[in-house]
């Protein structure tokens, strides 16, 4: 007997003496063809790894909401006050949320969680999570946008940095820092070139086109809590974790980033860790987050002077990693809390403007929109994100 004629018998069979309410037996070939025939296209971007109709999504489009803006002439910053949205889906703290810095591109909002991803977000409209990036086997503890938007630097608790195609979530270049990184910084000048930072006391540079580290900077101190470069990229501040009597000539540090020499390391002398920077978008100064619940001002150029004058208070770290930021034009200073709260402040005043109630777990960063007028957005340490406006 041919052996078709013989397997359509047999299947005949089988069908013919299968009790109602039964599902028959289906070969495994079978089954796999029937899968592939009756594939819904309609499946999201997180689902479907390399769909050329999500990654059209992610880059492609436009906002509608954004999109008028975008020829306007910037408006003095606004303070979010309402909820425009909520985006829930991370399974662990988010450390940090970070809009595009592309202006059609951004309604684009990025946010690394300790659940292992990273994702990307529609943050001005849907709310809807564009696409969800797996690259590491630790927590995300950093995340940021390249320039040109097509790229996303990451550093992670399994000792890699990370550089990601937006588009198709595959990995461009991966770096082994033996370390556990905690910061990740890309050279405003060149942003093939980043420095990385954590669980180690040296920082390492590395080219992205070479794909070799170029230097490192030994800094003799536990671990790098953040990094920030000053304008131009020649030199750079760490803060580290280390707290002591003599802690004064190791919690901010300044680099030259040419020759991995120390320019100073007498910039802040209480006895506070610095959890986080921010440089001021115009102005020749710096802010630093301080484990005092405050956050003080310097200036950008040697000596890096602290002003005394200027402490920004109200909000809680308590020995969270709180992040600190400025809006567009540089009036406004945003800070988390340990309390939940999102503060602002005028930085030059140093006076609260506002205090917004967003998080029932503490608030890890405030990240306003670079082209939407009073818009925000959250993040807190049960892992949900908010926008406001």
């Amino acid at each position: 007997m041919p052996q078709s004629f013989g397997d359509g018998l047999n299947q005949a069979k089988r069908h013919h003496s299968v009790p109602s309410g039964i599902r028959p037996y289906v070969p495994k070939r079978q089954r796999l063809a029937t899968s592939a025939d009756t594939h819904d296209p309609k499946l999201s971007a997180e689902q479907v790894p390399g769909n050329r109709a999500g990654e059209s999504q992610v880059l492609l489009d436009v906002s509608a909401r954004v999109k008028p803006y975008l020829t306007q002439k910037p408006d003095a910053a606004g303070i979010p006050r309402r909820l425009l949205m909520r985006l829930g889906g991370h399974q662990g703290p988010v450390n940090t949320v970070q809009w595009c810095p592309v202006p059609h591109l951004s309604h684009l909002l990025l946010s690394a969680s300790m659940d292992r991803t990273f994702k990307v977000w529609d943050g001005a409209e849907s709310g809807r999570c564009l696409r969800v990036y797996t690259c590491h086997s630790g927590a995300v503890r950093d995340a940021c946008w390249t320039p040109c938007g097509r790229h996303l630097l990451t550093g992670s608790f399994d000792n890699t940095t990370v550089i990601t195609d937006v588009e198709t979530g595959q990995q461009k270049v991966k770096f082994d820092n033996q370390f556990k990184v905690m910061c990740a910084v890309l050279h405003p000048s060149s942003p093939d070139v980043f420095l990385c930072g954590g669980h180690s006391s040296v920082v390492n540079a590395w080219d992205s086109r070479s794909s070799k580290m170029v230097k490192t900077y030994k800094a003799g101190i536990q671990q790098t809590l953040d990094i920030l470069f000053l304008r131009g990229g020649l030199d750079f501040i760490t803060t580290s974790d280390c707290v002591s009597r003599d802690s004064a000539d190791r919690t901010l540090i300044a680099w030259d980033y040419q020759t991995a020499a120390k320019l100073s390391n007498q910039i802040y002398h209480e006895r506070y860790t610095c959890p986080s920077l921010a440089l001021h978008p115009l102005e020749d100064s710096f802010v630093a987050q301080t484990n005092g619940n405050y956050m003080a001002a310097f200036s950008s150029q040697q000596p890096y002077r602290m002003n005394k004058r200027r402490r920004y208070e109200g909000h809680k770290v308590e020995g969270y990693a709180v992040q600190c930021g400025f809006s567009q034009d540089g009036t406004i200073l945003t800070s988390g809390s340990a309390t939940g709260c999102a503060h602002f402040y005028d930085y030059h005043t140093a006076r609260a403007l506002h205090t917004l109630r967003a998080h029932s777990q503490p608030c890890l960063c405030v990240a306003q929109h670079p082209v939407l007028p009073a818009t925000a957005a959250t993040c807190d340490w049960a892992g949900e994100i908010k926008v406001w406006h």
